[in-house]
């Protein structure tokens, strides 16, 4: 097969190129002037590879290019339109494709993130004040900066998942129960058993609610660590305190001096441990067993009402009525909590095995929740006896046991 190219100018040399063996045509900047050797159906098949063969001056004028048969053409459209279905077919299946290709990446990134936004610190990595428990070696959270990556971190696991776990899921419990008492009817729990019980279930959300978002945000700064730890100190506070209150008004029903007396002394020990808990040095490491013995002096005080019923109506009496025995096995939770607070057992015996799960502050939030639920069985009964023996004797049964 030869291409023949031939370019006419009346200024200038003509200029002739052939090609031979090729199969695609050399184009010229006049259509005019092309001459294409028709021999074959489509210049597709021919094999590859030209080669300039000479130069030449002459000026010759060429013929226009032949138009393919009307039946090939058919055939060549029939093709085409075939080629552009499958091809219609095949873009819809690559974009659906791609749209999950691109989906199942947006996914990847977003756990990549959620996963890598932070990496777990060492406890000497750590700056001064996110040292608390040197015993807890590895898989401390960093200085995160932002409440929104403190309260990502709830669902990762670290040193303080079992803290923020325990106290949430706690909350969330003493909340429902709350919602629940204080919608029963009148007829069911009156309007002032409902203010009696508020101050139980006001402590208890509270403190449980601090000390949840206490190990929440603690990582988030030094100053908003600090604010946190207060406001976890006070809810302890409070939770002593608002517990007090629904078993002294019962207890010391027909006794008004006595409940008077006693409720303004637990309210000025609780007051007074939440004044001790704004002081910074308090939240110091260092000052580890001076809080708890706070607050277990706190729950302590109310050994000396516990004494004066026994006292004045005897211990059978105490224990039935007053639910005695479900108030001490309170007292015992709470404590034995505390000392292994204080202690930081086992974590002291095996350091950096207890780093995440069964550390000393997680027993401890265990045993406040079973205290709380323990206390409040304990106050119902109270509450049940008392207003099912009804109002008071006589003038005279207060007078003689105030």
């Amino acid at each position: 097969m030869d291409i023949k190219v031939k370019i006419n100018n009346h200024t200038e040399p003509d200029l002739v190129i052939e090609e031979a063996q090729t199969n695609e045509p050399v184009l010229s900047t006049n259509p005019d002037q092309v001459e294409i050797d028709d021999s074959h159906d489509d210049l597709a098949t021919q094999s590859k590879g030209c080669r300039q063969r000479s130069v030449n001056t002459s000026a010759e004028f060429g013929e226009s290019p032949q138009q393919p048969p009307p039946a090939k053409s058919k055939a060549r459209a029939a093709r085409s339109s075939s080629h552009a279905g499958q091809h219609g077919a095949m873009s819809i299946r690559d974009q659906l494709d791609d749209l999950a290709s691109r989906a199942k990446d947006g996914a990847d990134r977003i756990i990549h993130v959620w996963r890598q936004g932070w990496r777990h610190t060492a406890h000497q990595g750590l700056p001064d004040w996110l040292k608390d428990n040197d015993f807890l070696v590895e898989g401390h959270r960093p200085q995160l900066g932002t409440f929104a990556n403190c309260f990502r971190s709830i669902f990762r696991v670290h040193t303080e998942t079992g803290n923020i776990w325990t106290h949430m899921l706690g909350c969330i419990a003493f909340t429902s129960m709350a919602v629940y008492f204080f919608s029963r009817p009148a007829s069911q729990v009156r309007l002032q058993e409902k203010l009696v019980f508020s101050a139980f279930f006001f402590g208890a959300i509270l403190c449980l609610g601090f000390s949840f978002l206490f190990h929440t945000v603690y990582c988030h700064s030094e100053r908003i660590g600090r604010l946190f730890n207060k406001l976890d100190y006070c809810g302890i506070a409070l939770l002593t305190m608002g517990s007090f209150v629904p078993w002294l008004y019962y207890g010391f029903y027909c006794r008004l001096v006595a409940k008077v007396v006693y409720l303004t002394l637990i309210g000025l020990l609780g007051t007074a441990a939440i004044v001790v808990s704004m002081f910074d040095e308090f939240a110091k490491p260092k000052f580890r067993p001076f809080r708890a013995g706070i607050f277990i002096m706190l729950g302590l005080s109310g050994v000396i009402p516990a004494l004066h019923f026994v006292i004045a109506d005897g211990f059978y009496h105490a224990v039935e009525h007053v639910s005695l025995g479900w108030l001490s096995l309170m007292a015992v939770l709470y404590i034995t909590g505390a000392v292994i607070y204080a202690a930081r057992f086992p974590e002291r015996l095996f350091p950096g095995k207890f780093d995440i799960w069964l550390q000393s502050h997680q027993i401890f939030h265990v045993f406040v929740i079973v205290a709380a639920i323990v206390h409040f069985h304990g106050i119902l009964r109270v509450a049940n006896y008392r207003l099912t023996e009804g109002d008071c004797l006589s003038d005279d049964y207060v007078t003689e046991y105030s």
